[in-house]
């Protein structure tokens, strides 16, 4: 029979061999969380990584320190993530951009969209948004292409990087036109939206979520937005389809986790993260900006990862769509 003490010394080495018992033993959180934001500051992954950053506060006890890690069309952060296996302290906001688009639009991604990650809850939807300088006298998508028409070539659209689905619309509207336009791709929003106001670039396709104080002020007009209806926060903004150009498509953020985390803790980010999307706070935040809140769990939001990796394989290799 074994002593009370061997059998005491035997219970503790078998919990520290199985990183199950041992993981379930400790708190979570237990340090900082780490949430990865993929893009530069102010951009729509910003906004609403900060916005419910904010709404969390003290409810899970250990503060979120919120990363700007920016590259590679969102790749470059979802890849600190990817590496972070088992880490339930580091989380990011994933994209459309590093999660739908840049795997199948880039060789050599460094990570796989699904098997590296544990993904959780979709957090927001929203368009993309054409707009030019508000002093152009182009006021209409129609006047823009028939330009673009009228000169090869030169007329310029900015996005907030190549890969991103901002980039992507613009092809697609090109495609659907008929015409050439030349994209100018930038290290994130903020000095797309800068050169489109100061003239170096003829227009912007740009989030809805970063750009409309832009458009609110009148520096910059918006032309047409993406999605299938009309934007409540652009009510008088019509869509690509009804300006005659059958472009439609929703840009998307959630919320996602690194692959192999405990099952009790991603449960208990997916019940925290569709709270706070249903908490007034947060709603009456993401209308402001023009955010749909998510409503996919973490079994419908990784669907609609995986369609949406399927999807845009087929866009993009119909439309022979290349990286610049």
């Amino acid at each position: 029979m074994l002593s009370r003490r061997r059998f005491s010394i035997l219970s503790s080495l078998a919990a520290l061999a199985t990183p199950g018992l041992a993981t379930a033993q400790t708190p979570w959180p237990s340090k900082p969380i780490r949430w990865i934001v993929n893009f530069p500051p102010a951009g729509a992954a910003d906004i609403l990584s900060r916005t419910l950053a904010e709404h969390f506060g003290s409810r899970l006890g250990q503060p979120i320190v919120v990363e700007n890690k920016p590259g590679a069309g969102g790749m470059l952060g979802a890849d600190i993530v990817a590496k972070a296996r088992g880490d339930a302290h580091v989380v990011m906001m994933s994209s459309a951009a590093s999660h739908g688009i840049g795997p199948v639009l880039y060789k050599d991604v460094p990570y796989d969209p699904l098997r590296d990650f544990t993904h959780i809850h979709l957090v927001g939807t929203f368009p993309s948004v054409l707009a030019v300088n508000g002093a152009s006298n182009i006021t209409s998508v129609q006047q823009l292409v028939d330009l673009a028409r009228s000169k090869p070539g030169e007329v310029t659209y900015g996005s907030g990087g190549n890969g991103t689905m901002n980039h992507l619309v613009g092809q697609l509207l090109a495609r659907t036109a008929g015409v050439q336009l030349t994209h100018i791709p930038y290290r994130g929003s903020a000095p797309a939206m800068n050169d489109l106001m100061g003239g170096q670039i003829m227009a912007l396709m740009e989030s809805l979520p970063t750009a409309i104080g832009y458009f609110n002020s009148g520096r910059m007009r918006p032309l047409a937005v993406s999605e299938a209806e009309r934007s409540p926060a652009l009510s008088d903004v019509p869509t690509f389809r009804e300006a005659g150009f059958d472009v439609v498509s929703t840009n998307w953020f959630g919320f996602s986790g690194a692959a192999d985390i405990p099952s009790e803790v991603a449960k208990r980010w997916e019940t925290e993260i569709a709270a706070a999307l249903q908490s007034a706070q947060v709603r009456e935040a993401f209308a402001k900006i023009g955010v749909k809140p998510g409503t996919l769990g973490a079994a419908g939001y990784t669907d609609l990862i995986r369609s949406e990796l399927a999807r845009w394989r087929e866009v993009i290799s119909a439309a022979n769509i290349r990286a610049d």
